[in-house]
């Protein structure tokens, strides 16, 4: 249960060939990578992503306090057996209990780490700042922090403890911010799909047109998946929203955590369950 779109004329004197030649057979042995450009003291500009976010379209369309089930984005993916029955089964179990006016437990409601890729769903705004060698993704929910590493290796796997966001890297690839995230905790599961050790999720971030963005997100995980999952957010960058501390607990003034593991919305008198 969770409580919360794009991107002349040729005119070289026959004197000048060989330099031309020349010129270009240096520049394509120089990688096009934003190191190499570092070192041949070249200025690049990259798209300015810094601001507060917010999911859009606006799932909620404006409603406030409110249980709304999301769900997995386009349907949820395509997964190996065992795994396909038994996540279909903790859906239809999410289903009934929304429908009966019981909805079950989920981490947002329990008050524990959004964790990857569902941090980036941004159920409540979140805030990207870019600095020298990071990206960094605040989200105002439980005052998470993600940190991208700009040109940075990615470790082993076996030398990544489990995060809840990962280990992610990053480079622009033009006007499209690629990361890479490995080594997210096995338990931190994104709307209750099930997934290993040696899942990888890939994102292109880049600006769409004023104001908006997207985040082409695939995940790849054959031990679990019967094939990559691809899914896209859209955000609309709100200039006026400033992003607060939130911290929860599993009782905080909005929600009721039920002892059979269920939840339920408190009236402004905190009376209702």
């Amino acid at each position: 249960m969770m409580m919360f779109t794009r991107h002349g004329s040729l005119a070289i004197m026959a004197a000048m060939v060989t330099i031309s030649l020349g010129s270009v057979a240096n520049a394509e042995n120089r990688s096009s990578t934003p190191l190499a450009d570092r070192q041949a003291g070249m200025s690049v500009t990259r798209p300015d992503i810094t601001g507060v976010w917010e999911l859009y379209p606006d799932p909620f369309g404006g409603t406030e306090n409110t249980v709304i089930e999301l769900t997995a984005p386009e349907g949820g993916p395509k997964l190996r057996e065992p795994y396909a029955t038994q996540w279909k089964e903790r859906v239809k179990r999410r289903e009934a209990a929304l429908k009966a006016g019981t909805p079950l437990a989920d981490r947002s409601t329990l008050c524990l780490p959004e964790g990857m890729p569902l941090i980036m769903g941004a159920i409540f705004p979140i805030q990207i700042l870019q600095s020298p060698g990071q990206v960094t993704v605040l989200a105002e929910f439980l005052t998470q922090t993600r940190r991208i590493h700009l040109d940075k290796t990615m470790p082993a796997l076996e030398d990544i403890p489990p995060y809840y966001y990962g280990y992610s890297v990053g480079h622009w690839e033009g006007d499209t911010l690629v990361v890479t995230t490995a080594g997210i905790r096995e338990d931190t599961e994104f709307y209750d799909i099930p997934h290993s050790r040696e899942m990888k999720i890939t994102e292109r971030i880049r600006l769409t047109e004023p104001g908006y963005m997207e985040n082409q997100i695939t995940i790849e995980d054959p031990a679990v998946l019967a094939e990559p999952y691809r899914f896209t957010y859209g955000y609309r960058r709100n200039d006026t929203y400033e992003i607060n501390e939130y911290f929860c607990t599993p009782s905080d003034q909005l929600i009721e955590l039920n002892a059979d593991g269920t939840v339920s919305m408190k009236t402004d008198h905190g009376d209702d369950k």
